[in-house]
């Protein structure tokens, strides 16, 4: 890329980032109420997206089953276990990524 592009594509990842951040301040000005079908939008799409992230990181492991499948299913289950117990996301992330790490060190 020439430094021309180099600085188009640098400007245009500033402003979508930007806009991402600004824009709904701008949609939704703090004196107006925020409309309902936001309001449910912001309910339901986190624990609709946490699904989709988890059928897409099991989707290989549930159509071809291998033993990689079987340490990235109790990586998955201590993950959850952990956040169950504890209820702390960085713990939850971090042991089920150090069980993950050991089992594919060790086999």
């Amino acid at each position: 890329m020439t430094l021309t592009q180099q600085i188009i594509t640098v400007a245009m990842a500033v402003l979508a980032t930007m806009l991402t951040r600004f824009l709904p301040f701008l949609l939704f000005p703090s004196q107006n109420k925020t409309p309902r079908f936001v309001m449910q939008l912001g309910e339901l799409l986190p624990p609709a997206i946490l699904g989709m992230l988890v059928i897409y990181s099991y989707r290989e492991q549930l159509l071809h089953p291998t033993s990689m499948s079987v340490i990235a299913l109790i990586a998955g289950l201590v993950t959850v276990g952990l956040h169950v117990w504890k209820r702390n996301m960085v713990l939850s992330i971090l042991g089920g990524t150090a069980v993950y790490m050991f089992f594919i060190n060790i086999l």
